[in-house]
């Protein structure tokens, strides 16, 4: 076994050769992906993160600590030319930039003592692409429409051709109006996940929440209030136990399959693209102007700017949604036009109320 020669980055005019150069650089990257890997993010974004920066270096005339705006001007161009979407290039960009604002905190005086450069962070504020986090409002049905949509839904599921998946999805697209969960979610609830013992209503423990940044899954307990306890309690009383004997085990899905795993002895688990489908196609039945647009992600935006409206306060909704950051509640609230003008008369009213009951 041989050892590796060990640079050390303090000896000024460190960088020789081209070789030393790209070892350099190597090294950069490797240990971006290490500090990316001790914040726990998941392979998946480390992977990820990885070969956007690796193709942005391709991308470059010199090394990585030669960037400038200019540079990630003509990247992000040449993924416009071939077609990326708004997404891919903004998910690039961001990658791009959490790495140079990295270098610049812990590499800029190695780079400059040794390249004479001072690097800079190349994505800003005029080339960085907004994504649909910026670009896109979701902005869901008025609450006449989502109501008409779940009672004829609801109403027709006696009649449908095959029962057990038309309740089965119904079950599923109420579980994103009442309690905003995402599709995931609630394809990864196991029975046992129903917990009727806990608080007032209830509570589901949600298992497979969306972490931040790629750092997996971050699980909360979510209450089964707005009727959610109600419709649970329907589908494990009257319809789980037709889908197969599996309705007594804890490990069995929540939303079953049709098939049944004879391996396991328990249904097999929906998938995302049923649950979609189902919703799609109430949707044209019942509320056509809506057919295309109405996703899960809409209803979820639905809950929140219903519970916002009924009263519920906006650090309630983050935990119930399970964000990590207010800002991201914030963008899904939708209110109507006259939101203002019915919290004046409801604040003048309270406020006469007072005065009444005080002479």
């Amino acid at each position: 076994m041989s050892l590796a020669v060990v640079r050390s980055l303090t000896s000024a005019g460190g960088l020789r050769t081209q070789q030393d150069v790209e070892d350099f650089e190597q090294e950069i990257v490797d240990q971006y992906a290490l500090a990316m890997a001790a914040a726990g993010l998941t392979d998946g974004h480390v992977g990820n993160a990885r070969t956007a920066v690796i193709d942005f270096a391709r991308s470059l005339p010199g090394p990585i600590w030669s960037a400038s705006c200019d540079d990630a001007d003509r990247f992000l161009a040449d993924l416009r030319q071939v077609g990326r979407a708004a997404n891919t290039r903004a998910g690039k960009a961001g990658m791009v930039a959490q790495f140079y604002d990295f270098v610049i905190s812990r590499y800029q005086g190695d780079i400059h003592a040794q390249t004479g450069y001072v690097i800079e962070q190349p994505i800003d504020e005029f080339n960085r692409p907004p994504g649909r986090a910026q670009g896109e409002i979701r902005i869901p049905p008025s609450n006449a429409e989502v109501e008409v949509l779940f009672s004829q839904w609801r109403s027709s599921i006696p009649d449908a051709r095959k029962y057990l998946p038309a309740a089965r999805n119904y079950f599923a697209a109420s579980l994103w109006r009442r309690l905003g969960l995402r599709i995931g979610e609630s394809v990864g609830l196991d029975i046992r996940d129903w917990h009727p013992d806990l608080g007032e209503f209830g509570k589901l423990h949600v298992r497979y929440g969306k972490g931040s940044r790629g750092r997996g899954h971050k699980s909360r307990l979510v209450p089964a209030i707005n009727g959610a306890d109600r419709l649970i309690d329907w589908w494990l009383a009257e319809v789980r136990h037709q889908f197969g004997p599996d309705w007594s085990d804890p490990d069995a899905p929540m939303l079953p399959s049709e098939r049944f795993d004879r391996e396991l002895n328990r249904c097999g688990r929906v998938g995302d693209d049923a649950l979609r489908r189902g919703l799609g196609t109430q949707t044209e039945l019942w509320l056509p102007s809506w057919a295309g647009r109405l996703t899960p992600h809409v209803l979820r935006h639905y809950c929140a700017s219903s519970l916002y409206v009924d009263g519920m306060d906006i650090k309630a909704l983050q935990e119930l949604l399970g964000h990590e950051w207010l800002a991201t509640t914030s963008r899904y609230i939708h209110v109507h036009s006259d939101h203002i003008e019915q919290a004046w008369t409801q604040a003048n009213q309270r406020l006469t109320s007072r005065f009444e009951m005080g002479v």
